[in-house]
């Protein structure tokens, strides 16, 4: 299965661009970037302990969350996203298997020139203020 790893410059570039689009609508859909951040109410006098016990018990919570959010809340813009990842058109989604989408994704993110290419952009999206 086609990724971003295994194509054309040109196709690299035009996928790239309908991923930010699809990214920007799944994270708004998803609300994940809200979720991710939520904490606890954590009293000033709360012992360290008890204050790193909270703050990991609402970093489980809060990962269940994203993980309904995604699978259970919001799947086909999930698997819309998961497509696109893998040059997969959306009237064709449903004629692979999860396990050819992970696969090629998880193939995809083991690139070191597509991680590097995205951390760029990250870090370019910070610094003009685009980015969290």
């Amino acid at each position: 299965m086609k990724n971003l790893a295994n194509c054309t410059p040109r196709e690299f570039l035009t996928q790239t661009v309908k991923i930010r689009h699809a990214v920007e609508k799944w994270l708004k859909v998803t609300d994940v970037m809200a979720i991710r951040k939520r904490m606890p109410n954590l009293p000033e006098d709360m012992p360290k302990e008890e204050r790193a016990k909270a703050i990991s018990e609402q970093a489980r919570a809060n990962v269940g969350a994203m993980i309904d959010a995604l699978a259970d809340e919001h799947p086909d813009e999930t698997v819309e996203l998961l497509a696109l990842l893998c040059f997969v058109e959306p009237d064709d989604v449903n004629n692979h298997k999860m396990s050819e989408y992970l696969g090629a994704i998880a193939d995809m993110l083991g690139d070191e020139d597509v991680w590097s290419f995205f951390t760029s952009f990250q870090r370019l999206g910070q610094r003009v203020g685009l980015m969290e």
